[in-house]
């Protein structure tokens, strides 16, 4: 009796300690759970892909895909007007470079990562035969010379463990081969308050998520334009699915949703970003990919003043997004990027605000619903 109390009092206390279990989500966060789960680096966005296609067959009249995998579904309204709003489906990755004679994994990184981010983390490599977990390995302060310990880690020097005995073993047993590519290993879950979300890759699955709500209210009540929800490829490596998209719809106006970058947490300044998490959503002013057509910029800028949605300015020197490639298709096209503030972009965990993503699913639909041929051909024009 006595042990079976021992042990009672010892679940009782290790569930206490326990990360927050996600058995109570609503839908809006069982969609984003699995969008975020989801691997899909650059170059190899089917897992995404499925998601949406599976999203957007109810909701749109006609689906295609680009040559380059990005995903097209059109919303058909009251007039021809083009209105294209993009999200990307790729995230930040790696793929196997070799396999070391003794089954350890090299890898070329695949989009923005800082080295440091790398180091001593959970990785799904995406086989044919299936996903095998690695890890990063980091050699022990145990036996790291005093001289090296204050340094960063050369990115080449890091290898990926996945428990092989040897390079015949990765090959034959796990079926890993030099191309396989690999994703961050980071569940969903709440960060001890239910608005506060973390995942991995809301740098764009957070994106996509506001296209699908948003179309679902768009389908109740169409709007006054054709709309093209068009979850792009290979974003990270040059916003190359966002070109051959807009090459096909050919948009009178675009919008990028995107994340915003956060500037709400210690050692990062006002003047290197200025989102903060629960502030609404943001709007940039400029990137080092597009400065925004500055009729569209007042537009939604008045717009959420009339509607009463918060909203925050954002100005980068760098950072790109599909929103460039709008702007410069089929003549030039009125372009914006609208965000949800997340932290910790590019890392394994990053963070965001439940209300943040609210505001934007809202603001978005009130766009496009004010979006009419007039307002386009005005916005469009220099005279």
């Amino acid at each position: 009796m006595h042990n079976a109390c021992r042990l009672l009092s010892l679940f009782v206390l290790t569930a206490a300690f326990a990360w927050p279990q996600n058995d109570t989500l609503d839908s809006v966060e069982r969609l984003l759970k699995e969008l975020t789960e989801a691997h899909g680096p650059s170059g190899y966005e089917d897992p995404v892909r499925r998601i949406m296609r599976r999203e957007f067959t109810p909701l749109a009249d006609d689906i295609q895909t680009d040559g380059l995998g990005s995903l097209i579904a059109r919303l058909d309204g009251s007039s021809e007007t083009r209105v294209m709003m993009a999200a990307h489906m790729d995230e930040v990755g790696m793929l196997v470079r070799r396999i070391r004679p003794d089954g350890y994994l090299t890898f070329q990184t695949v989009g923005g990562w800082l080295g440091q981010a790398l180091i001593n983390q959970r990785y799904i490599i995406m086989t044919r035969n299936g996903p095998v977990r690695g890890i990063t390995g980091l050699k022990t302060p145990h036996v790291t010379p005093q001289s090296e310990r204050p340094h960063l880690h050369d990115r080449d020097r890091i290898f990926i463990d996945v428990g092989a005995r040897d390079q015949r073993d990765a090959e034959e047993r796990l079926g890993i081969r030099p191309g396989d590519p690999i994703a961050p290993d980071s569940p969903f879950m709440k960060l001890n308050d239910p608005k506060l979300y973390v995942g991995k890759a809301w740098d764009d699955r957070i994106g996509l998520a506001v296209e699908i709500e948003v179309l679902k209210r768009l389908r109740r009540l169409p709007p006054p334009n054709t709309v093209f929800a068009v979850a792009t490829a290979q974003e990270e490596v040059g916003l190359r699915g966002a070109q051959t998209s807009s090459n096909i719809v050919k948009p009178d106006i675009g919008i990028s949703i995107e994340v915003g970058v956060a500037a709400d947490y210690p050692f990062i300044t006002q003047d290197q970003a200025q989102e903060r998490l629960g502030g609404g959503p943001g709007i940039f002013l400029h990137d080092s990919s597009m400065i925004p057509n500055v009729k569209f910029r007042d537009f939604v800028a008045d717009l959420a003043d009339s509607e009463d949605i918060p909203l925050q300015f954002e100005v980068l020197s760098g950072y790109g997004e599909d929103g460039a490639m709008m702007q410069r298709a089929h003549g030039g096209a009125p372009s914006i990027n609208i965000t949800v503030p997340t932290r910790y972009l590019h890392n394994h965990n990053g963070v965001l605000h439940r209300d943040d993503f609210d505001r934007a699913v809202d603001l978005v639909e009130h766009i496009i619903r004010h979006l009419d041929p007039a307002t386009v051909e005005q916005l469009k024009s220099f005279d």
